[in-house]
């Protein structure tokens, strides 16, 4: 698969199930106030996080936020793209649950 179908894999989504692996597409916000997920922005979805973006510890703080949300361990949740970038996709393996914005995000397409 090349880096571009892997880029528009959640067409006008910010997120597409591929199997039971989810693929999200993320708007990170670092140096926030407090970790949160927000709002779909087009094709991403925003999320806060309260680490400084250096050499990836804001990613990695993401993923520890994120692993409980989803029901999954921190090892499920593989950076495709843009760890050291506010642009990234993640793939998370087998969520046991989805935020409530998951289904928001549907309605909205």
């Amino acid at each position: 698969m090349s880096r571009g179908q892997i880029r528009n894999a959640t067409g006008d989504s910010f997120f597409v199930w591929e199997g039971d692996v989810l693929v999200v597409n993320i708007l990170g916000k670092p140096s926030a106030a407090k970790d949160a997920i927000g709002k779909p922005k087009g094709t991403q979805l925003k999320v806060s996080v309260t680490a400084a973006p250096v050499a990836g510890k804001a990613t990695d703080h993401m993923v520890r936020f994120l692993a409980p949300l989803f029901g999954v361990p921190v090892a499920d949740i593989d950076v495709v793209f843009g760890r050291e970038n506010v642009n990234k996709q993640l793939r998370i393996k087998a969520p046991k649950k989805l935020p409530a914005v998951f289904a928001q995000g549907t309605l909205d397409l």
